[in-house]
């Protein structure tokens, strides 16, 4: 990949026709020194979240040796960009050949499972090993605080946790965990110390203790409209949590980050292929790296890249994919310059995590490039940049308040007085 100083110099240089993912592995190497460095215990790497090759290959070159991974094909891209890493198969179902094909042919020993049917299948695929780490996913607390619940789908019930707990403790010679998952963009540090006492009651009632505290993914980063308590509040929140669970002195603690550290470290640059009113055709979309401006609305901070002037005046644009599919929308609002025009390219920023993961060929669209750019993020929770994103229309509406209170009262600019 080249290297630009910014998303201008590329477009100057290159005038790509394909959107092009602007990747930032120095960016990403803060927010990896950051948890290593506040984070008590052992960084799994959540793939799914960017399973880009350079990604991979930055954490580990940083230090974070430890992945956590839902599949084969993410098994052999880590066995790829970061060889020697430990992995974690943290996906509560998985297929007998894929557990196979983990434990013999990658040497995986961490499994995680949510059922007494899925604790069958690994001890079976697995030739009745007795050296599996066996990691019990629990249901997390419903109001946790986070963007995207992600409760309904993996979990046992707390009530029904005790007997697998004691079932999992007792097919290992191993270790023995538990983990659980309060929500993506979890916006209240305190979710993960009440999963965690929760967890705590799990474990005493089936008479066990836990080698693993696992407190999973969900920590946020920053986007307009959401701007998250510090990263350091919820290591605070986990590391009492800890400190309070009946655990023995050699207990592990685990977490499974993926959004917060590499939603800053990417963005997308786009290609306007038609202006139609206040819509902006793009060539890319829900189907490519836009898939949560469409099916969560998120607004992602955007930038007009253009080799010229562009208007002062900003306005609320909404953008279209370029597929035939007329759910390829994004309803922003999306701030841009009102003279934002076909032909311009636009920088969508904070999509490091879950923005080339989700990409599919819907249409034969898809294809994206990639570059490596030395500037900073659009926002930072890390101090490379600032930790809010500016919103035009609240500030227009901060601005009409003020109007509205420090408007003169009466002729002579005071109230009249009643008699």
């Amino acid at each position: 990949m080249r290297t630009y100083h910014t998303p201008l110099d590329l477009v100057r240089e290159r005038s790509p026709e394909r959107p092009v993912a602007l990747v930032r592995p120095d960016v990403l190497a803060v927010a990896a020194r950051w948890f290593q460095a506040n984070f008590k215990g052992d960084i799994f790497y959540a793939v799914k979240a960017n399973p880009s090759g350079w990604a991979i290959r930055t954490l580990s070159e940083q230090g974070v040796r430890s992945f956590d991974v839902a599949s084969v094909p993410e098994i052999e891209l880590v066995s790829e960009y970061a060889p020697g890493s430990r992995m974690a198969f943290m996906h509560p179902v998985k297929s007998r050949q894929a557990i196979t094909a983990a434990y013999f042919d990658h040497g995986v020993r961490t499994f995680s499972l949510d059922t007494h049917e899925e604790l069958a299948k690994i001890i079976d695929a697995t030739g009745g090993a007795k050296d599996l780490n066996l990691i019990v996913r629990l249901a997390a607390p419903a109001q946790s605080g986070a963007v995207y619940a992600l409760g309904g789908k993996f979990g046992i019930e707390p009530h029904e946790a005790p007997a697998l707990l004691l079932a999992a403790r007792r097919a290992t010679q191993d270790l023995m965990g538990v983990s659980f998952h309060v929500g993506s963009q979890c916006m209240r540090p305190t979710a993960y110390q009440g999963a965690m006492a929760q967890a705590s009651r799990a474990l005493v009632r089936a008479g066990v203790f836990a080698d693993v505290i696992d407190v999973g993914g969900g920590f946020p980063s920053v986007y307009p409209g959401m701007v998250p308590p510090a990263l350091g509040d919820y290591m605070d929140s986990i590391h009492r949590g800890f400190s309070e669970m009946m655990v023995h002195e050699t207990t592990e603690l685990w977490c499974e980050p993926g959004r917060a550290l590499v939603a800053e470290s990417s963005s997308i640059l786009v290609k306007v292929e038609l202006k139609k009113g206040d819509a902006l055709y793009l060539n890319d979309g829900s189907y490519g790296t836009l898939f949560d401006a469409t099916h969560s609305k998120w607004p992602f901070p955007v930038k007009l890249v253009r080799d010229g002037d562009a208007s002062q005046e900003l306005k609320p644009f909404r953008f279209y994919g370029p597929t035939c599919d007329s759910i390829d929308h994004m309803p922003g609002p999306y701030w841009l310059p009102a003279d934002v025009d076909e032909g311009d390219y636009i920088e969508i920023g904070m999509l490091g995590a879950y923005g080339v993961a989700m990409n599919t060929r819907f249409n034969g669209f898809g294809d994206t490039d990639a570059a490596i750019l030395d500037d900073a993020p659009m926002a930072s929770m890390y101090g490379l940049a600032p930790k809010t994103i500016p919103s035009p229309k609240a500030e227009d509406e901060e601005a009409r308040k003020v109007v509205r209170f420090s408007r003169p009262r009466g002729k002579a600019g005071q109230r009249k007085r009643r008699r």
